[in-house]
């Protein structure tokens, strides 16, 4: 099934539900310089381990909704090192960070004004430095969202391209003419400039963020410096954001083009020439074609997302579950249930129409299938949508610390979530058998368990129970969720003859075959 509305023209796009407040923009007397000059390689000397994303669990942080630290409203890099402690309690080992480049909107961040800074917002290139530091220090990665596909209208570059056609016009796409192509959403995708007659750019996502020309080897080189410099700071990799759109051959012919896996492979090979840096795409046509090794080598599982909460809503594995878990190079792809983007699903909370029994089944799925598992922040205190708030800006709210906010000493730059009261990080931690703790026990022990982190999968069962084991050499784990509001037998074709329960409830016995019963919605884990 296409999933629809990939990730920038939520934010914005006529189609998207507006910010109650629109975001404030840059004017144009703060319009930074683009730095051009070339990036020679300079591996910084490294603190974790060649191999610490594989199998790792990341958070998704969106810096502008997680901590202030400055009485400002807004979240920072300094708000984030102070919640760092609580992130490696929770058991994180990797920070994916939403864009932090300077933007033009300076809110969700993906009309990139300045490849090469930080967003004045969030702090400065020292307390960023300060962040990569502290991360460190504490076994955590960070990789950044970086945006290739397109710049935002204010870029330099962009102004160069539209007042120069001796500039820097070939670095992006124009056409004398309105081509009159679509996007997925019905809008738009060729924009006219208003300067001169039969000047239009093409932009998929929005007006305000025109397509860079990915053909030009001189764009491609100056993504590759871009890269190149934040990987000599110390981060540790990147979520390069759609993919899918690199690269367009026609108004049918605009996604998940042949000619984008070169590119992406270029991508791929630079990244993974600094040790131990990791990469991985966002592309919901096909997720499969951009996790292979001749494109990204890593992407997001779409469509694992969906399935899972369908699943555990409807109390048995979905048929598309089913292949999912059967087809997709799991290994290889990043887990996710949810994200900033509502074509990703609403918060969980919302979605599962607060049923936490459902919500503890769809946690313990992704944190214990093979790949990388992407926490959206808030997800494990079952946050949800910011009050008065649609959409993607409805995902964005501040991080729920405490039930009176606990953000900001200040009001915050959005709502907060509605259920903050309920569900927040304070009482969650201070209630053993909250979701909270759910969540650290499933990370400790994908942690602690090679055969959880790493191992292969083999299916066992799917209906109303989905079992299935996970093996790295000699250590075998088993586990079993029951998504049916029922209580459920089943028998499996194991021998183990002193299973170890690691995690949940239900009965099992053990000899020539596995006898378990679980209670209705119940779960278990077994080393055997």
């Amino acid at each position: 099934m296409r999933l629809l509305l990939p990730l920038t023209l939520l934010l914005l796009g006529s189609c998207a539900s507006a910010p109650p407040t629109a975001p404030e923009t840059l004017s144009s007397s703060a319009l930074p310089s683009q730095d051009l000059s070339p990036v020679a390689q300079q591996i910084p000397a490294r603190t974790l381990p060649t191999d610490w994303a594989r199998g790792a669990v990341f958070m998704e942080i969106y810096v502008r909704g997680f901590q202030d630290s400055n009485g400002d409203g807004i979240g920072d890099f300094r708000g984030l090192i102070s919640r760092l402690d609580y992130l490696q309690d929770l058991g994180i080992q990797g920070l994916w960070l939403m864009p932090v480049n300077q933007s033009k909107d300076r809110d969700h961040g993906y009309g990139v004004v300045n490849y090469r800074d930080v967003e004045a917002d969030y702090g400065s290139r020292a307390d960023f430095q300060a962040l990569l530091e502290a991360a460190h220090a504490r076994g955590m990665g960070i990789i950044m969202d970086y945006v290739i596909n397109h710049s935002s209208d204010a870029n330099p570059l962009f102004a160069d391209a539209k007042a120069n056609r001796n500039g820097k016009r070939d670095w992006y796409i124009w056409a004398e003419r309105d081509p009159y192509w679509v996007n997925w959403a019905r809008q738009p995708s060729w924009h006219r400039t208003q300067v001169g007659r039969g000047d239009y750019y093409y932009g998929v996502f929005w007006v305000d963020m025109p397509d860079f020309n990915l053909r030009n080897p001189q764009v491609l080189a100056f993504h590759h410096d871009n890269l190149r410099y934040w990987m000599n700071q110390g981060v540790d990799g990147f979520r390069i954001d759609a993919v899918g759109q690199l690269i367009e051959n026609g108004p049918q012919a605009y996604e998940s083009q042949p000619e984008n896996k070169p590119i992406l492979k270029d991508l791929q090979t630079l990244v993974h020439s600094y040790p131990g840096n990791f990469m991985v795409c966002e592309e919901p046509t096909d997720p499969v074609g951009a996790a292979g090794r001749d494109a990204c080598g890593s992407s997001f599982a779409f469509g694992f997302n969906r399935q899972v909460r369908a699943s555990v809503k409807h109390g048995k594995v979905t048929k598309h579950l089913s292949e999912i878990l059967q087809q997709y190079p799991l290994a290889d792809m990043g887990l996710v249930l949810g994200s900033h983007d509502s074509y990703a699903g609403e918060r969980l909370m919302v979605d599962l129409a607060g049923d936490e029994a459902a919500y503890r089944l769809a946690a313990a799925t992704q944190l214990t299938l093979p790949g990388q598992p992407f926490i959206y922040y808030g997800e494990e205190i079952g946050m949800g949508t910011s009050r008065g708030n649609a959409g993607d800006w409805g995902l964005r709210a501040p991080m729920s610390w405490q039930a009176d906010g606990g953000f900001s000493t200040v009001t915050p730059f959005r709502a907060p979530a509605d259920n903050q009261a309920d569900y927040n990080a304070a009482d969650q931690q201070a209630e053993p058998d909250s979701l909270w703790h759910h969540y650290q026990q499933l990370i400790a022990l994908r942690k602690a368990h090679p055969a959880l982190r790493l191992g292969d999968l083999q299916l066992l069962a799917e209906g109303p129970v989905l079992a299935y084991l996970r093996q790295s050499g000699d250590e075998r784990v088993l586990v079993v969720l029951n998504y049916s509001r029922q209580a459920q037998a089943l028998s499996l074709p194991l021998k183990s003859e002193a299973p170890q329960r690691l995690l949940g409830q239900g009965t099992l016995n053990a000899g020539q075959t596995l006898q378990l019963r679980l209670p209705a919605q119940g779960l278990a884990i077994y080393r055997l």
